[in-house]
């Protein structure tokens, strides 16, 4: 039970540490080789967009588990606690619907490409493996939203003024 607490608060810290120490690191070998061996790989440059890529969307989960992701609030400050609270349940059902959609067309992609066997052009792996960002993404972005929906729920229950997040600018 405790590991699977963990795992719930810190699985996309790690992911998007090892993502980014990924990205970082291959591009820091990949300058030194091309200033001063004068010399640079294809795959080089594919490591780094694919950990962009996923970067992108566990970043994405994150936002949405910690309510940090752009919004305006304007109307919110003038609205109370019970109002505020099914407001940001009627956003994360949207969302939610928008990712079913949106997770659906992109496995899609995925099935297409497992089934012609495509590859990637520098590293030769199978490009299923990062067409699959988009789909691990939004089932990320799905189950925070879940959490999200049960928490407000939870606050609205026991009288709590609802969670919102951080304020990117004050």
């Amino acid at each position: 039970m405790k590991f699977l607490r963990n795992l719930d608060q810190n699985a996309e810290r790690w992911l998007l540490l090892v993502f980014y120490v990924m990205l970082v690191l291959t591009m820091a070998i990949e300058v030194l080789r091309r200033e001063v061996f004068s010399y640079s790989s294809i795959w080089g440059e594919e490591v780094v967009r694919y950990s962009f890529i996923y970067l992108a969307w566990v970043g994405a989960a994150v936002a949405v588990k910690e309510r940090v992701h752009i919004r305006i609030d304007v109307i919110m400050h003038y609205l109370g606690p019970r109002p505020k609270a099914l407001l940001y349940i009627f956003g994360d059902l949207v969302m939610f619907v928008v990712a079913i959609i949106a997770f659906y067309w992109s496995f899609e992609a995925v099935h297409v490409s497992a089934k012609f066997g495509s590859v990637t052009d520098g590293l030769r792996v199978s490009r299923v493996w990062a067409l699959m960002a988009v789909p691990l993404g939004f089932s990320l972005l799905m189950l925070r939203l879940v959490q999200s929906f049960i928490r407000d729920v939870r606050y609205i229950r026991d009288g709590k003024p609802v969670f919102e997040g951080s304020t990117l600018f004050d």
